[in-house]
This record gives structure tokens, sequence and C-alpha cells, in this order.
């Protein structure tokens, strides 16, 4: 043992390694560092291979090894790298489920949240992908039963928000309000009216045209910034009823907007971009208040 250096004591390797005597006395008794030697009245004695153990050993405990994963890899019945790729993915799995806490902590005091939403807040953001898919597909299911919804129509609502593992708090926060409003009797009903009035629009081609052209009308007149109660507002109202369809009367219009026009909808629309992270969808909102307050003050 010359060659080795001298033999420390259990104190002086503790002084040595920055580390309680407590510890070294436990994990030698775990097995992962046995005494090199034990003098005649059974102390401990370690030599500078022990040292070096005793490096490794503190190195992945402090990386969260267990010390049975440690005992396999100082018994060479597992290499360090497969040990730490399991560990690594345990790691992740708890980086996002501390930053799921850390988003609903975050929504919870931008809320003032109380113990009830919270609990709810916290239950809906923990949902797994799957029951997150199922609720909106049962929303889906319920405002499209027996409908045929056109094609861009269809597709634009197939884009489900889905929620990404490591959402952040905006994120929890839209998904929170979203799932609330799919949840909501009123609103399904709504959006299944909605959608049942724009397949009818369908089948006359005319008035879906006009419409749009309404449409288009409207958002040119916010973009210029007519006031709706203005002389250039009844300008644009009377130009588009000068060209409306038969049967279509500016009390019919403004009944249909006032009927149709769910500023929710608009914001289910926001709240899904938010959740997928992508770019807002292009509103009307501000152009369908605007042909309802023109209508309304050009009765």
């Amino acid at each position: 043992m010359e060659d080795d250096g001298p033999l420390l004591s259990i104190g002086e390797l503790a002084r040595r390694a920055g580390l309680p005597v407590r510890t070294i006395r436990f994990w030698s008794d775990a097995g992962v560092l046995p005494p090199a030697a034990r003098t005649e009245g059974g102390r401990r004695l370690y030599d500078t291979a022990c040292v070096a153990r005793l490096e490794l050993v503190a190195t992945l405990r402090e990386l969260g090894l267990g010390l049975r994963d440690v005992r396999r890899i100082l018994d060479e019945q597992a290499s360090i790298a497969e040990v730490a790729a399991v560990h690594l993915e345990a790691l992740d799995a708890q980086i996002r489920v501390l930053r799921l806490h850390r988003a609903v902590l975050a929504v919870a005091v931008k809320r003032a949240a109380g113990n009830e939403e919270m609990t709810m807040m916290n239950k809906l953001a923990r949902m797994s992908a799957v029951e997150r898919r199922q609720m909106i597909d049962d929303f889906l299911a319920e405002v499209f039963d027996g409908l045929e919804p056109n094609p861009s129509g269809a597709a634009r609502w197939a884009l489900a928000p889905n929620l990404p593992d490591d959402p952040s708090p905006e994120q929890v926060d839209a998904w929170v309000e979203l799932a609330e409003m799919v949840s909501d009797r009123d609103f399904r009903q709504h959006v299944r009216q909605v959608t049942d009035y724009g397949i009818q629009l369908q089948a006359n081609h005319r008035l879906e045209d006009w419409l749009e052209w309404v449409k288009e009308n409207a958002v040119a007149a916010v973009l210029r910034g007519c006031p709706p109660d203005s002389a250039e507002a009844a300008q644009v109202v009377d130009l588009v009823m000068a060209s409306a369809p038969d049967g279509q009367d500016r009390a019919g219009l403004l009944a249909g907007l006032e009927a149709f026009t769910d500023p929710r909808i608009d914001r289910y629309w926001q709240l899904t971009a938010t959740i997928n992270g992508r770019p807002p969808f292009p509103s009307f909102s501000r152009a369908q208040d605007w042909l309802l307050a023109a209508l309304r003050a050009n009765p």
C-alpha cells in the first residue's frame, strides 16, 4: 500500500472530499464505497482508489442518481451513458411538469384565482393530450352533427387547439379559457346556428357573394376610419343595400348580424392560435361591429 500513499481514516477522507462523515459512512454501509482496510479496532481506512471512487459517487448522486444505479455503474453492470440516458428522460419529464405547474401558478396570479378556479385550472392544464383532444372532438361533434360545412370551413375547424407539452403561461391561460368556452352549452348551440346559416348561404350563391361584398365594404370603412354614424357611413349602407338580392333589406341584414355575430367565435380562433403557437387568424369582428353600428345609426 506504500505506492498508493497513506491510508485515510473516515474523518480525514471526509475533510478531503468536503463531505459529512455520516454521508460517507452511509455510502460505505450501502456497499458503494467499501473501505480498503480496517484497523485492529475495526475503524475504516480508505486509500487513493477509494478517494477516486468517492468523487464519482458524489458526482453521480449530485446528478440525481439513486444508490442502486450508482452501484450498478461501479460494479460495471451498466455504463454511465446508459444510466444517464434514463435519468435524462426522467429529468425532462420532471422539468415539463414543473414548467406546467409554474405556468398554472402564473395564470392564477394573473387572474387572482380563488380556490375553486385554481383547482379547475390545474385540472384542465394537467389533462393528457388525449383528454384535451377528446374535449375538442366532443365539442365539434355536437356542433357539426348532421351538418356538412363547406370544405374551407371544415378545414379551419379541424385546426384544433393542441396544448404543447411545455406550454407558456399565455398558452395555459388560453387553454383554460377555451376549455371553459367549449363546455358552455350556449356557445355550442350558437356555433351550430352560425354554421347552419353558413351552409344555407352556400345554396344561394348570389346572397353569399353579396354578403362577402358587404363585408369588404365594412372592412374598407374601418380602415378609412369612417365613423359608423357619419354621412359617409350612410352612403356605404345605401351602396351595399342598393345591390342587395331580392328579399334583403336593412332590417333583415341588421337582424341577421345581431343574431349570428358572436365575439366568442372570434375569441375561439384567437385562443386557438395562441395555444398552437401560430399567428392569429384574420379577424373581421371590427368590420362586423362597424356594420352593425352603421345599420343602427342609419335605419
